[in-house]
């Protein structure tokens, strides 16, 4: 019999990917060991040796670069028919290397999710959008941007005294570039969610992301001459209406929290569920982990997380758009209290590289370090975020780190009347040009940026009209990908990769 304990994790992954081992990504050796044991692992065959997956990340590198510079050159976005497939199937394929050649289980959920929704396909195919920008706007001024702004991706969260408030909720995809990308995706993001989710004509969808860009002006020009955004922060006492209805609605008493959505009968643990399984056996493990989490990011742990210790641990699946089919894990920390009313839950989940890396023009401020870089950005654009982001290493692997909480939550799009759809589309407008005149503040940007930007978008019509013409030329584009991405998928396009055979 094989000495299963003798291989490496690599080695072991291999066999249980060949067995179709579930949840085999998040396992740590010794689990994978125990359960390989327990599935005759000896008589899995040998993973077929690695061969070079083709990459057009340099490719692609050196677009930007000749856009930045002003050349004219042949860009992706004006590809069509076979030639328009073929590049989106490679675009989507690459984007997923790791996911569908090591967690072809995982790679498939998430295609299927793609292949549900128009929205969903925007959303998790962020790679695909950036390559159609390469080196766009490299005249205009650089801030700290989210990188993948929609709807969605604003919300209520835990400030560092653990209030709720809104504002930008997802970071993963943050990176300096210039202003504009956010504000195009974020139209884009607008337009199609309110065409989707909020079943709007075709003008009314304009409409939606003219809000959105005029309620960025208004707020950016505001802030150019007030210069408060240190100060500001959106509060269930200072909220607009549509804004303080989701605070009061995502408000919840902890303990029913905890009881309703997490903890097993006797409040000591995770309950198994279809999205959690509880990985008790790794506590100690992650015990040591959170410890170094706290220690390498100088997090003041509160009072209600006074000795940070670990009581239960568990996978979580199927959690995001973007993000699924990567490592997830929640830890379950002991409150004060210590009969599980009042415990407290951290996220850890796995980062990667930001979709717009290498595709933004080259500038003094790139950087691209998983975890840190998405931390980096919470910190900046909240400036009293929550205390609990951070980011770790562990596992061969890059992680960013946060606090769930009753009242994380976000709008339920499909609820919104007309109004409050610009209603909303103009207060995220606002929220945005906030985090992104932040870029100056704890961010990389040296200089004043609201007036830079202010100037930079000359005449607000003229603005409002270039990015909500962007915005519906690629809501368009995206429309006919999302048809071919389905047709491809059907195909079983997504269950391989491009391999080089030279």
């Amino acid at each position: 019999m094989t000495d299963l304990k003798s291989q490496t994790r690599q080695a072991l992954y291999e066999r249980a990917q060949a067995l179709d081992v579930p949840g085999r990504s998040a396992m740590s050796k010794d689990e994978l060991v125990a359960v390989l044991e327990g599935r005759g692992a000896e008589e899995a065959p040998t993973a077929a040796p690695d061969r070079e997956v083709a990459s057009r990340v340099e490719a692609f590198r050196h677009l930007a670069e000749q856009v930045a510079a002003g050349e004219f050159v042949l860009r992706p976005r004006v590809l069509t028919g076979h030639d328009r497939r073929v590049h989106v199937r490679q675009c989507l394929r690459e984007d997923h290397t790791m996911r569908i050649a090591t967690n072809a289980d995982d790679a498939t959920v998430k295609f299927d999710a793609l292949s549900d929704s128009l929205f969903s396909f925007f959303r998790g195919t962020a790679l695909l959008f950036y390559r159609d920008m390469a080196g766009e706007d490299a005249w205009m001024p650089t801030v700290l941007a989210l990188g993948d702004v929609h709807p969605e991706n604003f919300g209520v969260m835990p400030n560092m005294n653990n209030v709720p408030i809104f504002s930008v909720n997802d970071f993963d995809e943050a990176y300096y570039a210039p202003f504009t990308w956010d504000i195009k995706r974020g139209a884009t993001g607008f337009m199609i969610a309110a065409e989707t989710e909020g079943e709007l004509s075709a003008k009314q969808q304009r409409k939606v992301a003219q809000h959105f860009v005029q309620g960025y002006i208004d707020d950016m020009q505001r802030l150019a001459r007030d210069g408060t955004e240190l100060d500001e922060e959106m509060r269930l006492d200072n909220a607009p209406k549509i804004i303080r209805k989701l605070i009061e609605d995502a408000q919840e008493s902890r303990a029913e929290w905890l009881v309703d959505d997490y903890l097993n009968e006797a409040k000591t643990g995770f309950r198994a569920t279809d999205e959690l399984v509880p990985i008790t056996a790794r506590r100690d493990e992650f015990q040591d982990i959170t410890e170094r989490l706290i220690k390498e990011n100088d997090i003041t742990v509160p009072p209600r997380a006074e000795g940070m210790r670990v009581k239960d641990v568990a996978l979580r699946r199927g959690q995001g758009t973007a993000s699924l089919g990567l490592n997830r894990y929640y830890v379950l920390i002991e409150g004060p209290a210590r009969d599980g009313t009042d415990d407290l839950i951290l996220e850890y989940k796995q980062a990667r590289h930001s979709a717009l890396s290498g595709l933004v023009p080259p500038s003094s401020y790139e950087k691209n370090t998983k975890g840190e870089r998405i931390s980096h950005a919470q910190t900046v654009h909240l400036v009293r975020g929550d205390r609990f982001y951070g980011h770790i290493a562990f596992e061969g692997l890059s992680y960013m780190t946060r606090e769930r909480a009753p009242y994380r939550d976000d709008i339920d799009l499909d609820d919104l009347s007309k109004s409050e759809w610009k209603r909303y589309a103009e207060i995220c407008g606002r929220v945005l040009a906030r985090v992104h005149a932040l870029s100056d503040e704890s961010g990389n940007i040296t200089r004043d940026i609201e007036p830079d930007i202010v100037e930079a978008m000359g005449p607000p019509a003229l603005f409002v009209a270039d990015m909500v013409a962007f915005a519906a030329e690629a809501a368009e584009r995206v429309r006919r990908d999302h048809k071919l991405f389905r047709e491809d998928h059907a195909k079983g396009a997504f269950t391989r990769l491009d391999i080089i055979h030279a």
